[in-house]
């Protein structure tokens, strides 16, 4: 499962992330590491950006990005 696939309200942890370059190293350094717990705030009206919780920070993700980052629901 992906990240973009979680609805506001539900929660998982990060078990990989399929990415490359920049975008990569921009959500490593954000904590989108393997073992973190994300919890999705809600999605812009649009459905794009998706703002979720990680390590106590509101963060927008673009669902492009999100959807190369897979995870499992806790």
């Amino acid at each position: 499962m992906t990240l973009d696939e979680l609805l506001p309200g539900q929660a998982c942890v990060v078990r990989d992330v399929h990415l490359e370059g920049a975008v990569l190293q921009r959500l490593l350094d954000m904590g989108f590491v393997e073992g973190a717990r994300i919890e999705v705030v809600r999605n812009a009206p649009l459905l794009d950006p998706i703002d979720i919780r990680i390590r106590n920070n509101l963060i927008a993700v673009r669902r492009s990005e999100a959807g190369g980052i897979e995870v499992e629901r806790v």
